[in-house]
């Protein structure tokens, strides 16, 4: 039986090798589909799990401490040049046992450093004073792949000498590297997203190898009922069977297994997380491999033997075939429900905004939950009927032959029309819901207090609450930065002289934000901003009018006393936005002379970018030798900061989204190639009778695309549907319309087009399979 599968497998004519030549590309298709998402889960938990030497912690002393040649001083900062981040590690050894930072072969000496490759590329091509004069030396080296987690990782490791270190605030001294992993906030969610992604593709792809299983299940039936007439056992035939299936799905598992590995290089520079892999670990594990190996062909010979169920029964049992029961209206029940339950909370929470201060009761969170479950069910479970609907409607409106025969064909069988492309509904409507709440979310942090604030850059010269990294940089230090005043930020004269320095760049105003006097600090009942009571700063009222998003003073005061904390701290623009405007009619009035003042913050405003980054290399020198916690940053970079988390789950979102249009237009290819086998009679017999076969190419066009058509249509309209009442609700000023970008209708026309390109394909099979000469056999 082995041998006898084998041979009408490999040796029972054309029409046979065309069916294993589309199973294995089938196949092929999705195994290399499914080994690209694990290897990108793979890089991601390797790059994840990657020692973390910036965690590296220690005491922090006041000199170095002598008799310590196994230790050194360690300062390890951001930078930031552009919005892209830059990690920064100023080291000076103390002894010739020193601990080495992975990827270097030593630790630079002082007025050397090294440089990653992406960022010594940088350094070569900006002028000196936007960026290499923030970092003093000469290089001496690159830092290597183990000290990095993406080949675009900016890091810089600064040589110093340890007097000069030690005298930096900040500085530690450590005596051995950190070489525990980090646990970022975003792991889980990132590892929840791979699973999902991993779900939603594998759920299309079985039903892609199911389908090229089962390719001319029909014709097979009649052949396995022939030998069960003759003799042949259930047994027998379910051995045949399975050689059939075997043999097509081993073929494209090696197939796929090498076409990932040509896919490998394209795969590592695709930035799903926001950042390329190393190529190195982009890979799927041993244990991948020999899963795919074993569970596709046995998934494939479950599906042929599934397939046969009829002939197992009885040899007869492929002649007792009836017209499947038409889905009921039932179906699309909870899709309705699921759209109730989510959409009315949601509006009602937004009525209820001015009463409940935008929170909903604990109890409707339950109920829209419920309510997008039912919701991504009626998707699944109604497309049947949606599906036979949309069928009837173009038989009604029917012209033309092809569009009439196409159209009765669906109607009659929708469930297994709508089975084919189920994979991409989910995937759609998660897509659509998620493109069109994103780009909401990101145009509000953008467009805070007007869009007017995006190019201000702030910085800080004493400790603000907030749970960013700081900067402390390590420019030459000024001889009149005073250490003692620096603790509540820059003395007056070296306040005076930075804004002098600030003012005399064309294009540039700056907003001083002194810190104020015991007297003047003024009680404060809130503790929304997270700042302790008595805290503030005083402002200028006459340049506050250059930034008018900030509020404006009563007319006749001079200075104000106003909480600057949360627009100077906070991470979440969209948080600041509650606290615009800072300054109003009920700030209060101060008298004292600000000159006399230290100064605690500066807000730069130029629309230069060339001339930032130069104001940013000169705020090194004085953020150096302050105890600010944050590095200077506008607050567009700011605002991008978060958005490249929503970017990046957006971008994973659209991937998942096109590989499953992609997979579910093979999945219809297949679909296609096994029913024109199928029908390979009918067909030719309307080709003798005198139909074009550009009509017969028109009736299987439509039948593939109709299913494909509908479904992402109706799950891209209830993704729209949530996103909408959820972006009214959270009131994102600037993100008035949850409408996707660019990018999604890109993504989704894209992924239909090619999925189209890949049924076209399969069209030249009619041509050959419908040839006059072959009547006579049929």
């Amino acid at each position: 039986m082995v041998r006898l599968g084998l041979a009408l497998s490999l040796r029972s004519g054309r029409e046979a090798l065309i069916r294993l030549v589309l199973m294995a590309s089938a196949v092929t298709v999705g195994v290399a589909v499914l080994l690209s998402v694990l290897a990108d889960l793979h890089a991601f938990q390797a790059t994840n799990n990657r020692p973390c030497w910036e965690c590296t912690h220690g005491a922090a002393p006041a000199r170095p401490t002598p008799g310590a040649p196994n230790s050194e001083l360690w300062n390890y900062s951001l930078d930031y040049y552009q919005g892209h981040p830059i990690e920064r590690l100023d080291v000076a050894a103390l002894g010739p046992q020193a601990p080495v930072v992975p990827g270097v072969p030593r630790l630079p000496g002082a007025g050397q450093y090294y440089a990653s490759p992406a960022l010594a590329t940088l350094l070569a091509s900006v002028p000196r004073d936007e960026l290499g004069d923030r970092f003093p030396g000469v290089q001496a080296g690159v830092v290597g792949d183990a000290a990095l987690s993406s080949p675009d990782e900016l890091a810089i490791i600064i040589g110093y000498a340890p007097e000069r270190l030690a005298a930096i605030p900040s500085t530690m001294q450590v005596s051995a590297i950190a070489t525990k992993p980090v646990v970022a906030s975003t792991t889980s969610l990132y590892q929840y997203g791979f699973g999902l992604a991993a779900i939603a593709l594998i759920f299309p792809l079985l039903i892609l190898i199911g389908t090229a299983t089962r390719l001319a299940a029909a014709r097979r039936e009649e052949r396995f009922a022939a030998l069960r007439l003759v003799g042949a056992t259930a047994r027998q035939i379910n051995v045949i069977a399975s050689m059939d299936a075997l043999v097509g799905a081993m073929f494209g598992t090696l197939a796929g297994i090498w076409i990932f590995q040509l896919l490998r290089p394209a795969v590592a520079d695709v930035a799903i997380t926001g950042a390329r892999y190393f190529p190195d670990v982009v890979t799927a594990t041993g244990s991948e491999y020999a899963a795919v190996l074993i569970g596709v062909p046995l998934a494939a010979v479950g599906a042929a033997l599934w397939s046969l169920r009829r002939v197992r029964i009885s040899p007869l049992g492929v002649s007792r075939k009836t017209t499947p029961t038409d889905p009921r209206a039932w179906r699309v029940l909870p899709l309705l429900i699921g759209m109730l339950l989510f959409i009315g909370p949601a509006t009602l929470g937004n009525n209820n905004g001015a009463q409940t201060a935008g929170r909903q009761p604990p109890h409707d969170l339950s109920v829209t939950f419920l309510g997008l479950m039912l919701i991504m069910a009626g998707l699944v479970v109604g497309g049947s009927w949606l599906t036979m609907q949309a069928a009837r409607l173009v038989a009604r409106s029917a012209r033309g032959a092809a569009t009439l025969l196409a159209a009765r064909r669906l109607a009659d069988n929708p469930t297994a029309a709508f089975r084919s492309v189920s994979g991409l509904v989910l995937a759609v409507f998660i897509g659509t819901a998620i493109a069109g709440l994103i780009p909401a979310i990101i145009s509000g942090q953008q467009a805070v207090g007007g869009g007017t604030l995006r190019t201000v850059l702030r910085a800080s010269f004493a400790p603000i609450p907030t749970t960013c990294a700081g900067d402390c940089g390590t420019a030459p230090i000024p001889s009149e930065f005073s250490l003692a005043s620096a603790q509540q930020g820059l003395s007056p004269q070296t306040g005076a002289a930075l804004l002098h320095r600030l003012r005399s760049y064309p294009g540039v105003t700056a907003l001083a934000l002194y810190t104020p006097t015991a007297h003047d600090s003024q009680p404060q009942t809130s503790s929304d901003t997270g700042w302790p009571p008595g805290i503030g700063h005083l402002v200028s009222c006459e340049n506050l009018i250059q930034f008018a998003a900030l509020g404006q003073c009563t007319p006749g005061v001079q200075a104000v006393n106003a909480d600057f904390g949360l627009l100077l701290g906070t991470d979440n623009m969209l948080a600041a936005e509650k606290d615009l405007p800072i300054v109003d009619h009920a700030s209060a009035a101060v008298a004292d002379d600000l000159a006399g003042l230290a100064l605690g913050a500066v807000l730069i405003k130029t629309d230069d970018p060339a001339t930032l980054e130069k104001v940013r290399t000169l705020l090194t020198i004085y953020i150096a030798q302050s105890t600010a916690t944050d590095a200077p940053k506008t607050f567009g970079e700011v605002a991008h900061t978060r958005a490249v988390l929503f970017d990046e789950i957006e971008q994973i979102t659209l991937v998942v989204v096109a590989i499953t249009l992609f997979v579910a237009g093979c999945g219809l290819a297949v679909a296609v190639g096994g029913s024109l086998l199928e029908r390979k009679r009918p067909f030719t017999l309307l080709r003798l009778t005198g139909t074009p076969t550009s009509t017969l190419y028109r009736v299987v066009l439509l039948e593939s695309t109709l299913p494909l058509v509908v479904a992402a249509a109706v799950a891209a309209a209830a993704g729209l549907a949530v996103a909408v009442p959820i972006v009214s609700q959270l009131a994102i000023k600037g993100g008035s319309a949850a409408l996707p970008g660019h990018i999604y209708y890109l993504t989704i026309s894209g992924g239909l087009a090619v999925s189209l390109a890949v049924i076209l394909t399969a069209l030249p099979l009619l041509t050959r399979i419908t040839e006059p000469n072959n009547a006579r056999v049929e």
